[in-house]
């Protein structure tokens, strides 16, 4: 059965609901948390599925420049915004020191800075492990 994101207009708080296809626009929907009627349906997002050589291949063709990797080492910003697109392109749940970095990055900080302002990022070897470098 698919959710539905409902909003409460008296309350304002939001909630899901399972409901049939059957069900859909045929049954009374009540707030979770007030019980009023007064709801309005709220769109979820898309997902888009793609498969695993779909992602890398997007990765390619964005990367397959060598002038589209020119100059990360001096830009951090550029290096923030490629490594949040690598990220999304991948699917994969980041720990949450990776969106600390890669904000970080994005607004300017140097990785030399983002290593001193975060000395034990990553856990006890001082780094973000094996799977992330600056």
């Amino acid at each position: 059965m698919p959710a539905y994101e409902y909003r409460c207009l008296d309350c304002k708080r939001r909630f899901e609901i399972f409901l049939s296809y059957e069900e859909y626009g045929q049954r009374e929907i009540f707030c979770s948390h007030c019980d009023s009627a007064n709801v309005q349906r709220r769109l979820s997002r898309i997902r888009i599925a793609k498969s695993e050589d779909g992602r890398l291949d997007d990765l390619a063709s964005d990367f397959s420049d060598p002038a589209a990797l020119a100059g990360l080492e001096d830009d951090p910003r550029a290096l923030g915004r490629m490594m949040r697109k690598m990220s999304r392109e991948m699917g994969e749940e980041m720990p949450p020191e990776f969106d600390e970095v890669v904000d970080r990055l994005e607004k300017g900080q140097s990785p030399e800075e983002i290593e001193k302002a975060i000395p034990d990022l990553g856990g006890d070897d001082g780094g973000l492990g094996d799977d992330f470098d600056l």
